[in-house]
């Protein structure tokens, strides 16, 4: 894929930032190339102070169907493979700690390392007509990576009945068991993808980054850990000139002016 058509697509409005995947012929497959395209677009965004909300895309008829299993094949040294996969645990990674809350946007198939992404997402918007699954079981190679994200955002049985059948699952039962946040007709995924983004980047960055954080750092700890960790991070949220004001307008009833 040469300059002129570049893997990641990247339009950016109203603070709304859109990663499209830019590989359609493949479903968008995560190849080595495809992995750090899209991290080093999502750390550029995460940097950039006009951006607030990052929205995931993927051009064509489907969202993406996972690592690409011809390059795979045909990259039977090991020492590739870990690479490759080394990448995608960096991918992810990148994500998870981008300061900007992340929202796939998804429509058509989301498997394999595709669906991985979807949980590695912050929140997910789903057209009535995609599919979710992690099939790796179906061609002997168990879904181990998507694994680690399905594990942290479903019930463990959920995420289990997954990995083992390999099943599609339509956009209604992955809103059900929690993979997306919202299912919508197709013609309207667009319209609720930016609402959604929308209402997200009208409130503080810095609040949305600090929180962002948090939350994940939490959910790796012990309860009172937790705890003692999160009023910490409230204790320097509340030092902040965006806190001031929010809680300034608040008290006064107007609308707060952020300064981020």
């Amino acid at each position: 894929m040469d300059t002129a058509h570049p893997r990641v697509l990247r339009e950016a409005t109203a603070g709304v930032c859109t990663l499209t995947l830019n590989n359609p012929a493949a479903r968008n497959a995560l190849s080595v190339a495809m992995m750090e395209a899209l991290r080093e677009a999502v750390e550029s965004a995460g940097a950039d102070r006009e951006v607030k909300v990052i929205v995931l895309a993927g051009a064509g008829p489907a969202f993406c169907a996972g690592h690409d299993l011809k390059e795979l094949r045909a990259n039977p040294d090991p020492a590739f493979q870990a690479d490759l996969l080394e990448r995608c645990v960096r991918l992810m990674l990148a994500i998870v700690r981008c300061p900007k809350p992340v929202i796939a946007r998804v429509h058509g198939i989301a498997t394999a390392a595709g669906c991985q992404l979807v949980a590695t997402c912050d929140l997910a918007v789903a057209a009535e007509e995609a599919r979710f699954a992690t099939p790796g079981v179906n061609i002997g190679l168990f879904c181990s990576t998507p694994m680690v994200a399905l594990s942290r955002n479903l019930g463990s049985k959920h995420a289990l009945e997954m990995l083992l059948t390999g099943e599609l699952l339509p956009a209604a039962e992955a809103h059900r068991i929690g993979l997306v946040n919202r299912v919508v007709p197709a013609a309207q995924l667009d319209a609720a993808v930016l609402e959604l983004a929308g209402r997200i980047a009208a409130k503080s960055a810095s609040a949305i980054a600090i929180g962002k954080r948090a939350y994940y750092e939490q959910a790796e700890m012990p309860l009172a850990e937790a705890y003692r960790h999160a009023a910490r991070v409230m204790q320097r949220n509340l030092q902040t000139a965006d806190a001031a004001e929010g809680i300034d307008a608040f008290i006064q009833k107007r609308p707060a002016c952020w300064v981020d």
